[in-house]
């Protein structure tokens, strides 16, 4: 359409694929650019998070990345081994999207080791409570806690917990999820527990939670090649974010 549109001319679908490839184009699946991201506070945040990154090398402070997921009970589709010509079929017993637990995913980049903790739904007082169980995990310990700017991240009851339990609160930058590490743990986490399998219950999936949680933490290497950290930007893919 927009060929013809433009040009006034109308080839096949053949045609011009091969015009397209003849210009080293290929056909490819887009990946979401958040436009709204600023550039220069990205660049402000790499800059500081090396010297993060150097001082928890040291072992001078813990750095720790923190990120909430809601994993719903019902299957989530992905791929799968089936009999050749014939559809893979995943039984489901239609939980409903309410259906589904709260996790707070931490990150402890200094031990290349996670914590996955299921709550309710994600709040300040929840949050409040995270603290408070990784203050008691690592006592006398320098703590830094990376995060979003969630609107219960930045309240004060949160806020006042984080200077009593000597923690200290590193936002992102807004609209960069590509900073935080945790988002490859959730995408593990449903490769491993949530693809092509339905929960019947809360606590079955809760179960299945922790038992991937130990298995990754068994191999500190995979984990940490798995939730790679973000410590440089790329200028060519930082001038495409253009505010709308």
């Amino acid at each position: 359409m927009w060929v013809h549109e433009t040009f006034g001319k109308v080839f096949s679908r053949e045609t011009i694929r091969g015009a397209m490839q003849r210009l080293n184009l290929s056909w490819k699946k887009g990946k979401k650019l958040l436009s709204r991201a600023d550039p220069a506070k990205r660049a402000e945040f790499v800059v500081a998070l090396q010297e993060m990154l150097r001082r928890a090398q040291r072992d001078e402070e813990l750095l720790v990345y923190i990120d909430e997921a809601h994993i719903h009970q019902d299957a989530d589709m992905g791929y799968g081994w089936s009999v050749r010509g014939e559809r893979l079929w995943v039984c489901s017993s239609s939980p409903g999207l309410s259906a589904k637990a709260s996790f707070y995913g931490l990150y402890l980049y200094n031990e290349a080791q996670v914590r996955i903790w299921d709550y309710p739904r994600g709040n300040g007082e929840h949050t409040v409570d995270v603290l408070r169980r990784l203050r008691e995990e690592f006592p006398g310990r320098a703590i830094r806690l990376i995060w979003d700017g969630a609107s219960y991240h930045r309240s004060g009851l949160v806020k006042d917990a984080a200077a009593r339990f000597d923690i200290t609160l590193q936002p992102l930058p807004g609209y960069s999820p590509d900073f935080m590490p945790v988002e490859a743990l959730w995408r593990w986490l449903r490769e491993d527990v949530t693809y092509n399998r339905c929960h019947t219950t809360r606590d079955e999936l809760v179960a299945n939670v922790r038992r991937f949680e130990a298995t990754i933490n068994d191999d500190p290497i995979a984990l940490a090649d798995r939730l790679w950290v973000k410590d440089a930007i790329d200028p060519e893919e930082e001038k495409l974010r253009i505010p709308r």
